[in-house]
């Protein structure tokens, strides 16, 4: 991380590097994080910065067209624990949290894979309430039809890249399948009620894993990544999203997502 320039407040620095990295003004982006190490090396080099500065950062860099989409994922459901879209938290670290207590947040309807988005674009999230997480009718597909990009901070792609699943459900990759879970589920309203979702699960029970990492080397040697990768320079890697549609589409096509998307872990 460089150092400011004369005057120049935290916010303004992180928004420089995060457009360095990728950010487009005017673009909608998915950004997966961990700002522990963002947090540390400012302080140190900037001084006093908070977690609201870095959200407050990634917004300018993205401009006042431009959308944050914030993944609000909470497990909880898949427990039989009730969810709550108006004060369900985000398991997903403090920058998605304190993205879904924005003001001008819009949180999609999931109650596993919720998002927040803020910012130009954040009506078209509105309503939002797909069935399948990574389905047709998913964030993620909108994404995709904004053309929009998937960002990733300091967090390798093991870690960060959901947007894999999007590609499998939509592919129906054999080594994943649908299942439902049902529970309490509280509306805008307040009103409870019964409700069932799904996602599209690795089958455990065939010792399917999930990888990614070989097939993020892939795309970096394509140029299809910009920005740093976890634990260098900013951290923060960007790809657009139908180019990393396209990729993962062609390689499950093609029949090498064993070994670059998943993996058989060999039972004794």
């Amino acid at each position: 991380m460089t150092a400011p320039r004369h005057s120049e407040s935290a916010v303004g620095m992180l928004a420089r590097q995060w457009s360095a990295a990728g950010v487009e003004s005017g673009t909608t982006m998915l950004l997966h994080s961990n700002i522990i190490r963002t947090l540390r090396t400012c302080r140190r080099v900037a001084g006093p910065v908070s977690v609201e500065d870095v959200l407050e950062s990634l917004l300018d860099a993205l401009g006042p067209g431009g959308t944050l989409l914030l993944p609000l994922f909470n497990f909880g459901f898949t427990k039989g624990l009730p969810f709550d879209i108006r004060n369900t938290p985000s398991e997903m670290g403090v920058l998605t949290e304190a993205g879904r207590k924005h003001p001008d947040a819009v949180r999609t309807g999931h109650p596993i894979y919720s998002f927040a988005a803020i910012g130009g674009q954040a009506e078209r999230f509105r309503g939002v309430d797909n069935i399948s997480a990574f389905g047709e009718d998913s964030p993620f597909a909108l994404l995709r039809e904004l053309d929009g990009t998937v960002g990733a901070l300091d967090l390798d792609e093991y870690n960060s890249m959901t947007f894999y699943h999007h590609v499998e459900e939509l592919k129906r990759v054999p080594y994943r399948y649908f299942k439902e879970f049902t529970g309490t589920y509280t509306d805008w309203d307040g009103v409870a009620s019964t409700r069932t979702y799904r996602l599209y699960v690795r089958d455990v029970d065939q010792g399917v894993t999930t990888e990614g990492n070989p097939a993020s080397d892939m795309m970096w040697a394509r140029g299809l990544y910009r920005g740093d990768r976890p634990g260098v320079g900013s951290g923060l890697r960007t790809i657009k999203a139908r180019a990393m549609f396209d990729f993962l589409a062609d390689l499950i096509d093609t029949g090498r997502a064993l070994g670059t998307m998943y993996s058989i872990k060999q039972t004794p």
